[in-house]
């Protein structure tokens, strides 16, 4: 992710966290952990209320683009979705999950944040469907190995772990031969230019090698919030050590008549470059 400026959309939980500055330094598993935790929920309300219409209740948007499953069928065809067993990692408000349930899969969605799983669980009333609901850190997924067909995150938890390395290993042994792992995550390239949707935030201000963790403190020095940043070589690799083969990049184009602004994404820096990653895998029999 490009660098966020201190005073952005999220004022609401940074007032609540009592974040006071921004850090670039290392930071280890159970110190991001903790700090993206307390985030999560401290933000629950503010993302839900502002970006609840555009993820709709049962919607599988993949990015702030608006590339929707229905269409990209990034996962597989839509016959092969029923009764598959699919796992979600960093579900949110769970819309994707419930989109997934529609379509005939059993689906566990899985997230970090009580927060955001109390949305969760209101949508799956509201709709009524009602893919299974978990706690946990996707660095350690609770689940028996073999366990699910597919597994899928739209911009859900792999900014936000120390270890990707640890992420991808326990997907590649909770997926069963020939599984898929589909992921998007912000650009890499965006991770140069500062946050900002204006003009402002199309001039390179940091390198794209630099790996260092972008981390919002408080006045002690303690995390409040942690994101990481890894190149596209990265992910690439990692995919790889883990088991898992890369048969696809997408690199989704801002559509045409697209108005929506989101953070940093906008109708002037998507005409330019792009704004998402959406890395597609298969494990490997």
């Amino acid at each position: 992710m490009s660098v966020p400026t201190p005073a952005d959309r999220h004022a609401t939980a940074e007032h609540l966290l009592g974040t006071a500055g921004v850090a670039h330094r290392d930071v280890g598993s159970p110190e991001a952990t903790s700090a993206n935790l307390a985030w999560w929920n401290a933000d629950a309300d503010t993302y839900n209320q502002t970006h609840g219409d555009f993820l709709g209740d049962a919607d599988f948007v993949w990015c702030p683009e608006g590339l929707s499953e229905a269409d990209a069928r990034l996962l597989g065809p839509e016959e092969r979705l029923a009764g598959a067993d699919i796992l979600e990692v960093g579900c949110g408000s769970a819309p994707c999950a419930r989109w997934l349930t529609r379509q005939g899969a059993r689906v566990t969605a899985l997230d970090l944040s009580s927060g955001m799983l109390r949305y969760a669980r209101d949508g799956n009333d509201r709709t009524g469907l009602h893919p299974s609901l978990v706690q946990a850190s996707a660095e350690h997924l609770p689940f028996a190995s073999r366990s699910f067909d597919i597994a899928c995150s739209a911009f859900g938890a792999i900014p936000f772990v120390a270890s990707v390395d640890a992420v991808f290993t326990e997907l590649a042994r909770v997926l069963r031969p020939g599984g898929r792992w589909v992921f998007s995550v912000t650009h890499p390239m965006r991770w140069i230019f500062p946050d900002d949707p204006g003009p402002h935030g199309l001039t390179a201000s940091q390198p794209y090698f630099d790996r260092t963790p972008y981390v919002e403190i408080d006045e002690t020095g303690k995390a409040t919030y942690v994101e990481y940043h890894r190149t596209l070589g990265d992910y690439v690799r990692a995919l790889s050590a883990a088991g898992f083969r890369l048969d696809d990049l997408v690199e989704p184009e801002w559509p045409d008549g697209h108005t929506r602004v989101w953070g940093q994404w906008s109708p002037l820096r998507g005409r330019l470059f792009p704004g998402t990653a959406v890395f597609s895998s298969v494990l490997e029999a």
